[in-house]
Formats: C-alpha cells, sequence, structure tokens
C-alpha cells in the first residue's frame, strides 16, 4: 500500500519560514519523480516544485528563489523548504508523485499576522 504522509505545516508570520516533509512508503522511492503542489480557497491547484530523479529541480515562477525542494532516497523523503513567506503561500500543500497516480493527505500552512 503506497502511502505519502506530509508534515511540518502550520500559522507562520510573514517573512518566517518552514519546512515540510513527506514520508513515503510502499513505493520504490527513488525512481519517481517527486513534487509539491498547493491548493488554495477558491483557487485551483498550482504546481509548486518538481525533482527528478537525479535531483534536478524545478519550481514555479511564483516561489522561485523563496522555496527549495529536495529528497533523500535513502530515507525515502521528500522536503520542501520555504522562506520568505507571503500571506499568499497559505494553502494546502500536497506531496505527490510527479505522474500524479499518488498523493498525500495534505499539510496546512498559512501565513498571517
Amino acid at each position: 500500500q503506497v502511502q505519502l504522509v506530509e508534515s511540518g505545516g502550520g500559522l507562520v508570520q510573514p517573512g518566517g519560514s518552514l519546512r515540510l516533509s513527506c514520508a513515503a512508503s510502499g513505493i520504490i522511492f527513488s525512481i519517481y519523480r517527486m513534487a509539491w503542489s498547493r491548493q488554495a480557497p477558491g483557487k485551483q491547484r498550482e504546481l509548486v516544485a518538481t525533482i527528478y530523479r537525479g535531483g534536478t529541480t524545478t519550481v514555479a515562477d511564483s516561489v522561485k528563489g523563496r522555496f527549495t525542494i529536495s529528497r533523500d532516497n535513502a530515507k525515502k523523503m521528500l522536503y520542501l523548504q520555504m522562506n520568505s513567506l507571503k500571506p499568499e503561500d497559505t494553502a494546502v500543500y500536497y506531496c505527490h508523485t510527479s505522474d500524479t497516480a499518488y498523493w498525500g493527505q495534505g499539510t496546512q500552512v498559512t501565513v498571517s499576522s
């Protein structure tokens, strides 16, 4: 059974930082391209960042220079380091395989003073 379990969300002030983690099980994690997406209330889901098997990354223009995606294949972990957070980053953040076959349950990130 495939499981992707996110953690690390919460309430943070504008300008602050959070690190999201995603623990994978039931899949050969290292062969998958992985990604983080987010969905804010009333808005479409947005692909935030992708990391390829070899470590190459891409990030959305909206978070470029502020968010960093990384992975630890040995630990089957995916990460999203989020710095200089803005209120518009408020959303539920999802870890998923890039082919969208598998998704986590999501973790809420709220940026507010």
